[in-house]
């Protein structure tokens, strides 16, 4: 059950707070989203729950607080977090090499010259360890970068993406065969290594990976629109998804066809899953709550505490480990943690916030962060891709920090 309440009562002001509303409106009226959903929680209470536009412009279909969304790469955090809970029961320590568990990713090799026709690889100097997982510091990579031969290799070999055919298990014996990008540590690359760590979990429990996370972390968490698949009896409030087209966009998957409809056989850890705003603030709430949601504790406080710091090798944020290619965040003042994006520093980030501020996004627009310090969790849901097309998330932060009144 979420509480709604006037913004004034958690410390925010009303009429600062309907800027967020006016400016988001702006965008559909100018034709450049077809809709969207905001949500601002604070103290565990909703002070912001608004809707705007549509989610089915060819159905003419409203916006509502109900509309089921992909979420696209939101479903990492989630993937993450049901990692650690292996961690939590001994499976697994963060310097596991993955060929522990994973024997096919054992003796892996690095790109050292070439192109994707012809290149020569060096032996990695080390293995890929759990936390390189984590933190896309494993020398994986996606076939969309463009920007290396080993991007065009995952291409050829249909690695990367909630479409990648076949398995899980079957993308990871694939990834086994083709070098790595870079040395194991040395750079941060945004990458399917989520979707690996969704492997993970199905070797270390032994269920597939929509079982252990229905089981550990969405039942527990009420979360019974967040799936792998939109439930038949929720498919009339499925959203549309777009792509930009010029200052418009075109329609790229209609919700009667879409092939959310049906369980995959790839279940893409890194940005399979489909949800609502009343759910994943469940999600952001349990973080929030220490790893523990009414009643329900998901995650031990220490454990939680472990995944928020900045567990980049060089300590520092992204922009020191290599030249910035596509990711949803910015690299100058951010870290990243143990599936997420850690704020270090908002001068260098450029951006209001606070210092160890969780934050993530998704290919069609979407995106969420929390905000310890100000026990603050904010989401934003549209279906628009790609999520460059606008600044709406830096927008976002800049709008909801200036209601802050208390």
């Amino acid at each position: 059950m979420v509480t709604r309440v006037s913004p004034d009562r958690v410390g925010l002001s009303a009429v600062r707070l309907q800027r967020v509303v006016d400016h988001l409106k702006r965008y559909v009226d100018e034709g450049r989203l077809p809709g969207w959903q905001v949500l601002v929680a604070r103290s565990g209470r909703v002070a912001l729950d608004e809707c705007y536009g549509l989610r089915d412009v060819e159905a003419q279909a409203p916006m509502t607080d109900d509309t089921v969304f992909r979420i696209y790469s939101m479903t990492k955090p989630i993937t993450s977090v049901a990692l650690m809970t292996l961690y939590e029961q001994g499976r697994l320590q963060l310097d596991d090499p993955i060929e522990r568990h994973i024997p096919e990713l054992g003796d892996l090799e690095v790109f050292d010259g070439g192109d994707e026709h012809d290149y020569r690889t060096v032996p990695a100097e080390r293995s890929v360890t759990v936390r390189d997982l984590l933190t896309h510091t494993a020398g994986f990579t996606y076939g969309f970068m463009h920007a290396h031969p080993v991007d065009a290799l995952y291409r050829s070999n249909e690695i990367g993406g909630v479409a990648t055919p076949g398995t899980l298990k079957e993308m990871v014996t694939k990834l086994g065969r083709l070098p790595l990008q870079f040395q194991p540590g040395t750079r941060w690359n945004y990458s399917v290594a989520t979707d690996v760590c969704g492997h993970l979990v199905e070797r270390l429990s032994d269920k597939p990976l929509d079982t252990y996370l229905r089981e550990t972390i969405l039942d527990p968490l009420d979360m019974q629109d967040t799936g792998f698949l939109v439930r038949p009896d929720a498919a009339d409030r499925f959203a549309a998804c777009y792509e930009r087209e010029g200052d418009g966009y075109r329609l790229v998957d209609a919700p009667a066809t879409s092939s959310f409809l049906a369980r995959p056989d790839f279940l893409a850890g890194g940005g399979g899953l489909v949800s609502t705003a009343r759910d994943y603030l469940r999600f952001c709430q349990m973080i929030l709550g220490g790893g523990e949601l009414g009643g329900e504790r998901i995650l031990g406080r220490k454990t939680l505490s472990l995944m928020r710091m900045n567990h980049l090798p060089t300590g520092d944020d992204l922009a020191s480990m290599g030249q910035a290619v596509f990711s949803e965040t910015r690299y100058e003042g951010i870290g990243f943690g143990l599936g997420w994006s850690v704020v270090l520093d908002p001068a260098r980030a450029q951006v209001s916030g606070s210092v160890g501020e969780l934050a993530w996004g998704g290919l069609a627009s979407t995106a969420f962060w929390i905000d310890p310090d100000e026990d603050l969790a904010v989401i934003f849901l549209t279906q628009l891709i790609p999520s460059s097309s606008y600044p709406v998330r830096r927008e976002l932060r800049s709008l909801v920090y200036q209601a802050l009144v208390d």
